[in-house]
């Protein structure tokens, strides 16, 4: 499964080599039209761009999705809709378990917390966003006058249009849009095939190929109670996906880092990566044992369990990436060549050439805190949902008390509906999977700052971390939305536990907030745009932009691969290959629907494909078109080979994964019946 990066990483910037192959993570304002018209001999009009734009849309719940139908219907990988599915689900009604199949709009299930967003319009306000930055500003200074200008671009735009808006940092802070989004918050679950055949082979298979993933489900926008009319959606293709064609795959990318330099790059390496790994793999034991206990405990785990297990492999290929010699020699190789390109020009040299200097400079300044950050502000308690309301409640009505380019970004005027839409979710919390989730971090604040630690010993007062994390849990009524909304405004009055637990930390989240934005961003963002701007003198501007969960079209090639052993990998595989896949035990058991429809299926039918799209997490669901601008698949997933391109593109062996279109409709018509979908899709 991609999903998006939320990276413990730096998430910074710098040198890049240059484009080659069916590279780039393409803006829709800078797209390579004349390379691919060379290429591939195809010219992309400004009408089929503006077309792909306005269908496609971002999932708050971390991924990508599209329009393909006039009556606000939207297709999306299961595994990015599950949030949603899970949350809808019960004991009685396990719909990621079973599936679910709304036989009329009438019986479709609202999603308690899910947005949707359409990119409507893209304004460049970079000499907006640095009014008031001088050159003889500190770094801090200046970032918190960038910081507040944003804030106030966001609330301007989002009051004038009603929408939401977003300044989005390209190019390292050489360049900053505003993204103007219409945005759906009542979006409503139609169709969901069962877990056991969207994620068919479990983590087992997870980033491999060849695969066999029924990996799309469906949902509805609605407004004021009604289905949204789309004047612009995706046609399905009568024929589906072919082996050789040209591709589009129009989605949001989250943060990859192949402009970062060598020293931040060896930070991930030796310190964000391997924290993160042991944090990812210690939860995921014990949610498997959670889930292990009954059956209820491994359905209210499995959305959980399934998040964590996706990242962090994901995150072991990425380490591979950094521990790859030749990858690493190819980094340093470009950044030899940018340096050399500053340092022989007299006057880059003066304005550019300490810039690396200042990187390795914060760079070491956040290895002295980066654990402590990450424990108590970064990421706490990954997992609890109680924990993150109640963070947000504690800080909800100091922040916003505070002009609103002085506050924290969570809490800006455009950021708090989307808050508010989190915050006040009537999605299901359930008290034991709090405990396993709470008891995993106190353990991991025990380990790495130790038991006498002042706040750790305030957190236990005596207490083993399993009951500390039963304490904290039980004296919580933060499950009640309403609740909720009584103590947003007076948090400081609330006895509730979760709440006092929050209190302990803030002053000291806050303070190692404070050091990161003024010791680590301020500094990153001085740097970075700098090295932006070298690039740009020496380069030129035409290249893309590292990935920021925003809009991005990638072209490709649909087209198989030789592995490592030599052997030949196909560009599709087919029914077939999934049931001579099956063994009757988890994760490579069938539902019985599927083993019912066996005798019926078109077997031969294309089911998952690869292509050499360039394409990473939160790319998941992007719509993949042909020529035509029709829909011939839906990304879902990455090779093991591909991750690595989370640093540098290669397209040896490296691959994204697709459920092909025909895959998807035989299954509709044979195995679920579908006939009200079939008709609303065309066929």
């Amino acid at each position: 499964m991609i999903k998006p990066c939320h990276s413990l990483s730096l998430l910074i910037f710098a040198t890049a080599l240059p484009v080659t192959a069916d590279e780039g993570m393409w803006l829709l304002n800078r797209f390579p039209s004349e390379e691919l018209k060379k290429k591939y001999g195809f010219t992309i009009t400004d009408s089929f761009m503006s077309h792909l734009r306005l269908s496609s849309v971002r999932f708050n719940s971390g991924g990508s999705g599209s329009f393909v139908s006039a009556d606000g219907l939207l297709f999306t990988n299961h595994h990015v809709g599950a949030d949603c599915i899970y949350k809808v689900s019960t004991k009685e009604n396990d719909y990621m378990k079973n599936g679910f199949l709304a036989r009329s709009q009438a019986e479709e299930k609202n999603c308690p917390d899910l947005e949707v967003n359409i990119l409507l319009r893209i304004e460049t306000v970079t000499e907006k966003i640095n009014s008031g930055v001088t050159a003889a500003m500190p770094p801090a200074e200046a970032n918190r006058v960038r910081m507040a200008n944003k804030a106030k671009l966001e609330s301007e735009c989002g009051k004038a249009t009603g929408n939401r808006c977003d300044v989005v940092t390209l190019y390292s802070g050489g360049q900053y849009d505003l993204y103007e989004y219409k945005k759906y918050t009542d979006v409503r679950l139609v169709f969901a095939p069962e877990e056991a055949i969207a994620a068919f082979g479990g983590d087992p298979d997870n980033f491999t190929y060849p695969r066999y993933c029924l990996d799309f489900a469906l949902f509805r926008a609605y407004e004021n109670g009604k289905a949204v009319k789309t004047g612009h959606f995706l046609k399905w293709s009568k024929t589906g996906a072919k082996n050789g064609e040209l591709i589009f795959v129009s989605g949001h990318p989250g943060r990859t880092d192949r402009m970062a330099t060598v020293a931040e790059l060896e930070f991930q390496r030796d310190y964000s990566q391997p924290y993160a790994l042991d944090v990812l793999k210690k939860l995921a034991d014990r949610l498997l044992v959670f889930g292990g206990q009954d059956p209820e405990n491994k359905r209210i785990a499995r959305d959980l369990l399934a998040s964590v297990q996706n990242s962090f492999k994901a995150r072991t290929g990425f380490q591979r990436g950094l521990l790859d010699g030749e990858l690493m020699r190819l980094k340093k190789d470009a950044e030899t060549r940018l340096r050399k390109a500053v340092a022989d020009d007299p006057a880059k040299q003066a304005k550019f050439g300490k810039i690396w200097d200042e990187i390795a400079a914060y760079v070491n300044e956040y290895r002295e805190f980066f654990v402590e950050y990450s424990l108590l502000e970064r990421a706490p308690a990954m997992g609890s949902q109680l924990f993150s309301i109640a963070h947000d409640l504690n800080r909800y009505a100091v922040e916003t008390a505070k002009p609103n380019g002085e506050r924290l970004r969570a809490f800006t005027d455009a950021a708090l509906p989307a808050l508010d839409l989190a915050l006040y979710s009537e999605a299901p919390v359930y008290p034991h999977l709090e405990e396993v989730a709470l008891e995993e971090w106190i353990l991991r604040m025990v380990e790495k700052l130790g038991a006498d630690h002042s706040l750790v010993s305030k957190i236990l007062n005596g207490r083993t971390p399993a009951a500390a994390a039963k304490f904290y849990v039980a004296g919580s009524k933060l499950a009640d939305v309403a609740e909720r909304k009584r103590l947003v405004k007076n948090p400081e009055a609330s006895s509730d536990s979760m709440m006092q637990l929050v209190r302990i930390l803030d002053a000291d989240g806050r303070r190692l907030h404070k050091r990161f934005q003024d010791k680590v961003e301020a500094a990153q963002a001085s740097s970075a745009a700098r090295i932006a701007q070298a690039r740009f003198a020496i380069y030129g501007a035409n290249e893309y932009p590292d990935a920021t969960f925003t809009l991005r079209v990638s072209y490709a090639s649909v087209k198989g691969y030789t592995n490592a052993a030599g052997q030949a990998v196909p560009w599709a595989t087919n029914f077939d290959g999934l049931y001579a896949r099956t063994t009757g035990t988890e994760p490579f058991a069938l539902p019985k629907s599927w083993l019912d429809a066996k005798g019926r299926l078109k077997r031969k039918t294309p089911y998952n494909f690869v292509s050499n799209a360039d394409t990473h997490g939160g790319n998941s669901g992007s719509p993949t078109v042909n020529a035509r601008g029709e829909i011939v698949g839906i990304l879902f997933d990455g090779n093991i080979e591909g991750l690595p391109n989370q640093y540098l593109y290669r397209d040896k062996m490296e691959r994204s994964v697709h459920v092909a279109s025909q895959g998807i409709i035989e299954s509709l018509r044979t195995v679920y019946r579908a006939d009200r979908i079939l008709k609303e899709l065309g066929f």
